[in-house]
């Protein structure tokens, strides 16, 4: 289960527009919003405009993380939610999700990509045109990857978890996600439906599918990407043919952390698992059906030896207990 907390986000207001073909920029702010007589705080202006397109259905949205992690969704944790917002966490602790990976929930044009100062409470916005009056909106990244004009395609990184909001607005690393239609807030806070299944309000644990499909003969994912950032690779150990454990380390935070990176049978759902075990304390495990990796899985392990290890197709691996330093 995620961690749930309250944040203070205010909501933004989505506009009707599409993501072909390319914008042109506009002369629209890039920084914080301005503010002013008919300019509503909780509805952050478009830095972009994009042709109006008319579409019948709603995007196919998928949740907004990579392939195969799990994320708890809580739409009533936050006394600033007042529709169908949802806050996503997948880690134990306040901070444990801070710099994972955001992907685009479905294709789109970037029409906001600031931070949003003292307007609102979104801090780092990344905010997605999908047609038809559909958008999305990525809210108190810590870091954003995408400028507003880009068109990005689904599964396409946006920035990483992070808790930036407005100042003296103190929150826990989160994602703060919506999907809108129409104009007047709350009512065009719509509610969110991953790979074709109704978010299971007010609370639900989900796995990603999104770009899960296709196989392909390289994995798009790495041991770095999966355990975030700040995560070096200290060790690894072949699998076999079938992927590759990774031991990593962030000195940072003194914390290790373990993925195993699958090299056949990608875009399937095969068993695989990574675990990780601290000298002194219960090993933490990943295990399952997985398109392209297991993990992440982390722990303190500053000056403490540490066993690890994981399995893919028919090979395992697990170590004795050692980076002791």
């Amino acid at each position: 289960m995620g961690f749930v907390l309250t944040c203070g986000l205010m909501a933004g207001q989505a506009a009707s527009a599409a993501p072909t073909p390319a914008p042109t920029p506009s002369a629209a702010p890039t920084g914080t919003p301005t503010t002013g007589p008919g300019q509503d705080q909780n509805n952050p202006p478009d830095q972009v405009d994009v042709p109006d397109v008319s579409t019948l259905a709603a995007p196919s949205f998928q949740l907004p993380f990579p392939c195969g992690q799990s994320w708890t969704g809580n739409s009533s944790g936050s006394s600033a939610h007042r529709s169908y917002e949802i806050d996503f966490n997948r880690g134990g602790t306040a901070n444990a999700d801070l710099g994972d990976t955001v992907v685009a929930a479905a294709a789109g044009t970037v029409v906001i990509s600031a931070h949003q100062g003292s307007t609102n409470g979104y801090g780092n916005l990344v905010k997605l045109d999908h047609g038809g009056g559909w958008t999305s909106y990525y809210a108190h990244l810590n870091a954003r990857s995408v400028s507003a004009g880009t068109q990005v395609r689904q599964g396409q990184k946006l920035g990483t978890v992070g808790n930036t909001s407005k100042p003296g607005n103190n929150i826990s690393p989160h994602l703060h996600f919506e999907i809108r239609n129409g104009a007047s807030y709350p009512a065009n806070v719509r509610k969110a439906v991953f790979n074709g299944v109704t978010f299971g309000y007010p609370n639900q644990t989900l796995t990603s599918k999104n770009s899960c499909g296709g196989g392909g003969s390289t994995n798009p994912h790495t041991a770095a990407s999966v355990c975030g950032s700040g995560y070096k690779v200290i060790d690894s150990a072949a699998l076999g043919s079938a992927g590759t454990a990774y031991l990593l380390y962030n000195a940072g935070n003194g914390n290790n952390c373990v993925a195993t990176i699958k090299k056949t049978s990608l875009g399937k759902n095969t068993a695989t698992s990574a675990f990780l075990e601290v000298k002194g304390k219960s090993r933490v495990t990943d295990s399952g059906n997985f398109g392209y990796y297991a993990g992440p899985v982390r722990a303190s392990a500053s000056g403490t030896c540490v066993k690890w290890g994981g399995k893919a197709g028919s090979s395992t691996y697990t170590s004795a207990f050692e980076h002791c330093d």
